[in-house]
């Protein structure tokens, strides 16, 4: 069944990958991101599928703009897959709050104002689904991810919170939490990244339980990555300090690029 699915970050990484999944199943996919050239390349070879919508979604009136030309073109939406994101680490001995606000504003509030705006045509929608990517980190807390991992820790509460209440309504909420993708973003890691996907892969991963019948309430990947997290998050706080603690780097000191 084809469907009206807007995505949001679609211009690299995961997005961009996705974007095509989408695509090559026949579905009409709204592209969002700041890059539009990625955006024109997709609407080239799918001229018939692709709505543009760029934007700086970290911009309620951007975003508000794109929610109305989704609803000039096609009146409603069937999936929204808000994405968008970014990543940034902290120095705790340099603690940079406006880093902090920077991350904060675009994966958590930028992402508030995709939904408002989403469930305003999911509600006019079929069988309306809301998408929105965290991440694992959410699930233990990891040297240097203070700003990363609380933005995200946020999506995944705001998230399921809204599972609960859109239920009511027919709306079913999809929380996505990948580990090391291959992107743009994890390209500037100066650290190891255990069991790293390519974006196609983590892509297709994404879209094949998109599809089901029966909607996933998470998707989450890879599992050993998953089941790892969950288990050390299940220990006592002062042995997870401890392990935290074997992470931490001396100052000045650079990690294994990889």
């Amino acid at each position: 069944m084809r469907r009206r699915i807007w995505l949001t970050g679609a211009s690299s990484g995961i997005g961009l990958a996705l974007a095509e999944e989408l695509l090559k199943a026949g579905h009409q996919v709204a592209l969002t991101a700041r890059n539009i050239e990625p955006l024109e390349a997709l609407d080239l070879r799918y001229p018939r599928q692709v709505l543009l919508a760029p934007g700086d979604i970290t911009d309620l009136e951007q975003v508000t703009a794109i929610g109305e030309r989704i609803a000039q073109v096609w009146g409603a939406l069937d999936t929204a897959i808000l994405n968008a994101g970014t990543c940034e680490y902290i120095d705790a001995s340099r603690f940079d709050a406006l880093m902090v606000e920077r991350v904060v504003r675009t994966n958590l509030i930028a992402t508030s104002y995709c939904i408002q705006e989403a469930l305003i045509l999911l509600r006019l929608g079929q069988r309306p689904h809301l998408v929105g990517v965290a991440s694992s980190v959410a699930f233990l807390p990891l040297t240097r991810s203070e700003a990363y991992g609380a933005s995200k820790a946020g999506v995944r509460y705001l998230f399921r919170s809204l599972r609960i209440d859109l239920a009511r309504e027919g709306i079913d909420v999809t929380l996505v939490s990948p580990g090391f993708v291959d992107t743009p973003l994890t390209a500037k890691n100066d650290f190891a990244m255990p069991m790293r996907w390519s974006a196609p892969k983590a892509a297709l991963h994404i879209a094949e339980r998109l599809h089901k019948s029966r909607r996933p309430l998470d998707i989450s990947f890879p599992l050993p990555l998953i089941l790892t997290l969950k288990l050390v998050a299940l220990l006592p706080e002062r042995l997870q300090l401890a392990l935290g603690k074997r992470m931490v780097r001396a100052p000045g000191q650079t990690g294994d690029a990889q």
